[in-house]
């Protein structure tokens, strides 16, 4: 099924980096997060948008204000929350509905965290788990917007500089410088 198997690309062969955050759009483009291999939410949601447009299958983007209570340490000091402002996934056009979908996490990361991996088959929403695969509480779902045909880009530096702040946007940017490949 290629609803799947586009999913599965974006998911898995475009792996999640946290730390590929940019105030640039040509960072958000799908020839910049094709030739890296690699993006944070809204950076695959995104691609994943293009892929199934590309395909004549219709698709949007919506946002999520999201709580990770399973933050790494590291990416939560640097942020100085459990709160990710503006989590980009998707809504699929499927057999006369819309379909919620999240590529974020790739299989790789969700196994070394153990993690329950997103799978999205085209017959029911697939987003974050609440859940971990022991049983504690994983992601919870805050507040949602949208949908956008088109990436709101102002939208979200507006939200990340209103909630995160400049000298965190900072902070992530180079940390972004070191962790990228």
């Amino acid at each position: 099924m290629m609803v799947k198997a586009i999913f599965l690309f974006v998911r898995d062969e475009i792996r999640y980096n946290p730390y590929s955050f940019s105030t640039s759009r040509e960072d958000y483009q799908t020839h910049t997060i094709l030739a890296r291999g690699k993006g944070y939410c809204i950076q695959k949601a995104v691609l994943l948008s293009a892929l199934y447009r590309a395909a004549g299958i219709p698709s949007r983007l919506r946002l999520a204000n999201i709580k990770n209570y399973q933050v790494p340490a590291k990416l939560a000091e640097m942020m100085q929350t459990d709160i990710f402002y503006c989590h980009g996934y998707n809504e699929i056009y499927l057999d006369g509905r819309w379909l919620k979908a999240t590529p974020t996490f790739d299989r790789f990361m969700c196994e070394r965290l153990e993690i329950n991996p997103v799978n999205f088959d085209g017959t029911k929403d697939a987003v974050f788990n609440p859940r971990n695969l022991d049983g504690r509480k994983h992601i919870e779902y805050l507040e949602q917007w949208g949908p956008f045909s088109d990436l709101p880009f102002t939208k979200i530096m507006g939200t990340f500089n209103d909630n995160y702040g400049k000298d965190m946007i900072q902070r992530w940017i180079n940390a972004g410088e070191q962790h990228y490949d």
